[in-house]
Parts: C-alpha cells; sequence; structure tokens
C-alpha cells in the first residue's frame, strides 16, 4: 500500500463523511479526494514529477491536508515546514532537498519572495489568498488554489509508485548544527501509521483534535492516521486560546486528545474546567516528552473517561514505543514497550545489550526506521548501523534508556543532555520529576553549567503558576528531600516562561547555550 491510498480508500467508503474541520470550513471524503486530485494534477502540469521534492509552507488549514495527499498522488515528496521558518531558513530547506514547488498562502508572501531569489530549483509556487499571484512580474509559474485549480481533473492522475520511494522529508533539528532532513519512503509511514492506528484501536467514530503543528512528525500522523481510518480531524492553528480549544472539543465532541507536556502543563492551569466538557474524550495521548507523574494523576482526574497514553518517538521512526494504560498507575514514569510490529533493545557503548536497570542507548528495528538523512552520509551511518542479520540495519537513537525486569523502558535523557557534576551523571528528567511534585510549578527545566570545582553545578529554571508563593529555598529543600546530595541543584533560577521549539517542546539546546554564553565559555556541558 502507498501512503496516498489512505485517502482514495477512505474517499471510496465515506464520501460524504466530514474528513476535516478547521474554523467554519468542514470538508468531506469526497470533496477532499477531488481537491487532491485537482492540485496532482496541477503539479503535474507544473513540471512536478515523480520523486520531486515539494515544501508545504503552511499553518493548520485544510489546504495543508490536500497539498499533502495532492504531492502524494502526483508521485512526488511532500516536506512540511513550519510557517513560523524565517526566509534564511526556509532557503537553506529548500535548497537541500532541492525543492520544485512550494505551496504557500498570502500571509507568507514576504518570506516566500525572499526564499524565490535564492533557491534554483523552485519552479512553481502554488497560493492560497496571494492576491500579487495574479499580477506582476514574477520568476515561478503561480498555481491559485481558488482560480486555477478548477481547471484540472477531478479523477486521480496516473502516476505509478511502489511503496520503496520517498513519500516525505521531515526536517528535525538536532542539538547542534543545521536542521536534518530525515528520509521516509511510503512503505516506513504506512508501517508507522498501522502500527499507531493499532495500539490506539483507533475505529471510525474517532474524532481527532489536532493543535500541533504538521511540520511536527506528532501532528503529521494526526492527520495521516485520521485519513487512514475514516475519521474526522479537528485542526486547530495552536494551543494559544486554551478555552477555546476547550470550547471546540465539547462541541465536536471530540474523542481523541493528542498533546505534548506544555500544553497540558497549561490547561492544567485552568483551574475552572469541568471535566464533563471532555467526557466525550476516549483517549489522550503524550509525546515528544515525559510527562511528570504528578501530572499524569491531575490528567486522569480531568479525563476522567479517558485512557491515557504515555508514548516516546523520534522523527528517525516516528514513534517507537506506548505504556498500556493499565499499566499507568503501576508505571508513571515508563514509556511502555515497542509498539506492534517493532522491535527494541538497550546497549552498551560497545553494542552489547545491558541487563534489566542498567542505562543504555535505546536502538530500534522496524520497518518504521527512516531510510536515512537527506545528503548526509556520515550522520545517516552514525544513526544507522548493521543488524542482527546482514541485509539490515537498525537506529541508534541517541537516548538512554534503562528497562525493569518484565521488560518496560523508562527513558532517562538525551546523551547530550546527561549532566556531570560531581563526578557523577546526572539525569535532567529525574530532577525535573521531583520539582513538578510541587505544586507551585508548572513547568521547569534542569540544565548543566560550568562550575570550577563541580564541573556542572546543577540549575533549575522554574515557572510558577499563577500567583505561586515559591522561594528558591523551597525548590532546593524539597529536592535535598527526595534526591542524592549531587542532584540536587544548587541554582534555582524562577522566569515568567520557558523557550519551546516550533513543536511545543522545551528549547534544551537555546536554554544550555544561553547559559555557556552567560559563562562566556564555549561547548557543551555535559
Amino acid at each position: 500500500m502507498l501512503l496516498g491510498d489512505f485517502l482514495r480508500n477512505s474517499a471510496r467508503r465515506l464520501s460524504p463523511k466530514v474528513a476535516c474541520v478547521c474554523g467554519s470550513t468542514r470538508l468531506g471524503y469526497g470533496s477532499f479526494d477531488e481537491q487532491a486530485n485537482r492540485l496532482a494534477h496541477a503539479l503535474l502540469d507544473a513540471g512536478v514529477r515523480r520523486g520531486d521534492r515539494v515544501v508545504v509552507f503552511l499553518d493548520n488549514r485544510v489546504e495543508a491536508v490536500i497539498s499533502i495527499f495532492a504531492i502524494l498522488k502526483a508521485g512526488a515528496a511532500f516536506v512540511v515546514v513550519n510557517p513560523t521558518t524565517k526566509a534564511d531558513k526556509l532557503t537553506y530547506l529548500v535548497n537541500d532537498c532541492g525543492a520544485t514547488t512550494i505551496i504557500t498562502s498570502g500571509q507568507l508572501s514576504s518570506v516566500v519572495s525572499e526564499v524565490e531569489t535564492a533557491a534554483e530549483s523552485l519552479r512553481a509556487v502554488v497560493t492560497c489568498g496571494w492576491e500579487v499571484s495574479r499580477h506582476g512580474t514574477l520568476r515561478n509559474r503561480r498555481i491559485d488554489f481558488e482560480h486555477d485549480l478548477v481547471g484540472f481533473s477531478t479523477e486521480p492522475p496516473r502516476v505509478r509508485c511502489i511503496d520503496m520511494d520517498l513519500a516525505a522529508i521531515i526536517y528535525t533539528s538536532g542539538s547542534t548544527g543545521r536542521p536534518k532532513g530525515v528520509v521516509m519512503t511510503h512503505r516506513n509511514m504506512v508501517s508507522a501509521a498501522d502500527s499507531i492506528t493499532e495500539y490506539l484501536e483507533n475505529v471510525e467514530d474517532d474524532i481527532i483534535l489536532n493543535v500541533l503543528p504538521l511540520s511536527f512528525g506528532y501532528g503529521l500522523y494526526q492527520a495521516l492516521t485520521a485519513v487512514k481510518i475514516g475519521v474526522t480531524l479537528v485542526l486547530e492553528k495552536s494551543f494559544a486560546y486554551p478555552y477555546q480549544i476547550v470550547q471546540r472539543v465539547r462541541e465536536e465532541r471530540v474523542t481523541a486528545f493528542p498533546g505534548v507536556p506544555t500544553m497540558f502543563a497549561l490547561l492544567l492551569q485552568m483551574t475552572d474546567l469541568d471535566p464533563a466538557d471532555f467526557d466525550a474524550v476516549r483517549y489522550v495521548t503524550n509525546a515528544g516528552a515525559a510527562l511528570p507523574p504528578s501530572h499524569i494523576a491531575r490528567l486522569r482526574r480531568l479525563f476522567r473517561k479517558a485512557r491515557i497514553y504515555s508514548m516516546y518517538g523520534i522523527t528517525e521512526c516516528t514513534r517507537v514505543t506506548y505504556l498500556p494504560p493499565n499499566e499507568l498507575e503501576r508505571r508513571p514514569t515508563s514509556v511502555g514497550k515497542a509498539m506492534p510490529n517493532c522491535e527494541t533493545f538497550i546497549v552498551d557503548p560497545n553494542g552489547n545489550p545491558v541487563a534489566p536497570g542498567e542505562v543504555g542507548e535505546l536502538v530500534v528495528r522496524g520497518s518504521n526506521v527512516m531510510q536515512g538523512y537527506w545528503n548526509l552520509p556520515e550522520e545517516t551511518n552514525k544513526a544507522l548501523r548493521p543488524g542482527r542479520h546482514p541485509w539490515e540495519r537498525v537506529l541508534h537513537t541517541g537516548d538512554l534508556f534503562r528497562m525493569d525486569e518484565e521488560g518496560y523502558l523508562y527513558f532517562v535523557a538525551r546523551q547530550d543532555d546527561i549532566i556531570k557534576s560531581r563526578g557523577e551523571k546526572v539525569s535532567p528528567r529525574e530532577v525535573e520529576n521531583t520539582i513538578h511534585e510541587l505544586a507551585e510549578v508548572q513547568e521547569t527545566a534542569v540544565v548543566g553549567v560550568p562550575d570550577p570545582i563541580l564541573g556542572a553545578a546543577i540549575k533549575a529554571i522554574v515557572v510558577k503558576t499563577e500567583g505561586a508563593r515559591l522561594s528558591e529555598a523551597d525548590v532546593i529543600a524539597h529536592c535535598a528531600r527526595r534526591l542524592e546530595n549531587y542532584m540536587v541543584p544548587k541554582i534555582v533560577e524562577f522566569r515568567d516562561g520557558l523557550p519551546k521549539t516550533t513543536s511545543g517542546k522545551i528549547a534544551r539546546a537555546q536554554l544550555k547555550a544561553d547559559e555557556q554564553a552567560a559563562k562566556g565559555m564555549g561547548g557543551e556541558t555535559v
């Protein structure tokens, strides 16, 4: 099966059913498929060919989801880029993947205009509401969603692909350097979608809320799995206005609520919420970072009829593990076991399996694992290494885990995030979970700061809940009661907020860089 078949199959079965809700727009599966076919023909007419890369530079809107499937129908590969991306970075991404086309909107016209002057591979720009596209001398061909697509066929294009063809490049930012393009074939992405929908037990009656950007793998797969099963996707641009999201959940009778810890932290700050507003929600998922156990307990009271899934995944293979909801109370800090059709194991620096309870690097084996990084052979060989069979390569995640006696996995830290203090290795996550036990804490991040005696001192950056009275001494005293001496923060700094990545995760790399700059030192704190 190809990724684009998800839409074709659901449109055949469920033509009048609402596929996507966004603002006042309600798009049926039949219309969705027809519009994707029209855009696919327009792309082909503009010179897009099998294997070409097409950038989707849009916010969460109906046209973005249509574009993804239109690109697949044209035999090309999609590259979804966050709409907050600035011109210099977008230019880099376009040049790096050699994109031939950008699909964008009028609000982003100034950014795209800058990119066009520096991106030699571009041949066409597809626009939504960009008035300038109808006038003036322009370097690349313009195709307008509203005016130009009506002239193209609603029948699917006759483009033949196989499941080993490129389906998408998903860019991910590491702790240093330029973004890396994760290469995904149709087989990779179909496999991931099959596994995710199997363990979440998705059914056609589901209504999935997605406030996560489609450029973020977690957000992208809300759309892909929704179309695969034939459910309704409620698409929101962000979580900036939580009360509006709660209203949307109530009005649309949302059954699936995916989120990240920063979203749930904001939700739990809203003291006037009525749990009845969430009674239609049958499952909640968390990925991107682990939820503190204290937040899990409060979420269970808010989503009183929902199953809560703690999950772990990385862009290089989409999703890896999930914790069955009936294990959540017994193992609140676990991310579970490997999802269906996926295997995991933990190894030491020499590649040997470690015993239960020991910390090592997580390795992933499965058809959901990427093909490599676009144009980065050295980085690819570092991440993908020989597996148990001569014909396979497995993914070394760079993440440190331990496993209990029953095989359940526990995230320890990114290898780059481990702090060496007083000769001991400190996991920021363990310290953060302890700080989160304080009811006055909304968010926290723990980093290492250079120290001439300790090597690295533990620093906790804390965001307090509104009106909270919490001092540095309170945080340190609480940690001293719960943690070993070398793990207790030496410094506590209170802030109004923490920097976030475009996917809503705490930007640890930025925090570490800021601390290094403040101390006038280079390199990383480890």
